[in-house]
């Protein structure tokens, strides 16, 4: 596969891992980095409430670390209950991306999560904020349940992109809601990016086989025993999944079929 031809498109960048990583839960900054590192990931998720407003004063930020010439910062708006919250938290998110360099990025993973028990998110909300923020600019990758119907309207709406979840987030329940997935990936013309509830590669390589665009994880390499070769299996999981899906899946048979045609075999008596 060439690279420079597959690449992943969201609003006027262009990326060739189709991996995103968040920066959540991990035992120590050590860990997040050599998992960042290990991922090949270009994307890398910050909630925004979780940083400082001055990074350069933060020494201890481990953000500071690494290197954004190569990486591109997705704020993400975690923790709004409020439409009216996350675009204020989007606003933030461009203020911090400035402070590492990136004063041409507008982009915001929109989060607006008013459930507290499920952490399911608010799909008015969503729509609300998006609404507004693409008006102001900014490439939004919203997160939403696997709503096809939803998914439509966000993309009508100017969304960069669609992030159905495929389980409740930090679940590790894998694909659980893989029927409207895959009606979500057959219907838009936007990436479709998978968030939340993988907890395997297999899982990775399953939604990239689909057609998914993407995936995006944090939980999964974070909480693993050792969180940096889980990410690297995720990478390569990630990029196993697409090749899979540009390769084309032989069709499904409810029969046999001999390996070795028998045409072949009764030359070689």
């Amino acid at each position: 596969m060439n690279n420079n031809i597959d690449k992943l498109i969201i609003g006027n960048k262009a990326f060739n891992s189709r991996l995103m990583l968040g920066t959540g839960k991990y035992k120590t900054p050590i860990d997040a980095n050599e998992s960042i590192h290990a991922s090949e990931c270009e994307i890398v998720t910050v909630a925004i409430r979780r940083l400082p407003t001055n990074l350069k004063n933060d020494s201890s930020s481990f953000l500071n670390n690494l290197n954004w010439n190569k990486l591109w910062l997705l704020p993400n708006t975690a923790g709004c209950q409020t439409a009216e919250e996350a675009i204020r938290m989007a606003f933030l998110g461009h203020e911090l991306a400035c402070q590492l360099g990136q004063e041409e990025n507008f982009f915001v993973k929109l989060e607006v999560i008013s459930d507290p028990k499920y952490l399911l998110p608010d799909p008015i909300g969503t729509l609300k904020a998006a609404e507004f923020l693409v008006k102001k600019g900014f490439t939004v990758l919203p997160y939403i349940n696997a709503d096809p119907m939803l998914a439509l309207h966000l993309e009508d709406l100017g969304c960069a992109t669609v992030m159905p979840l495929a389980s409740p987030i930090g679940s590790g329940q894998g694909l659980n809601n893989l029927a409207n997935i895959q009606i979500i990936i057959e219907n838009a013309q936007v990436p479709v990016i998978i968030d939340a509830g993988i907890g395997a590669p297999s899982e990775a390589t399953a939604a990239m086989e689909l057609g998914a665009d993407g995936v995006l994880l944090n939980t999964a390499v974070a909480q693993a025993k050792t969180p940096s070769q889980m990410a690297l299996a995720m990478n390569l999981a990630v990029k196993s999944g697409r090749l899979a899906y540009l390769a084309g899946k032989m069709e499904t048979k409810h029969y046999a079929t001999p390996s070795s045609p028998l045409e072949q075999i009764s030359k070689l008596r």
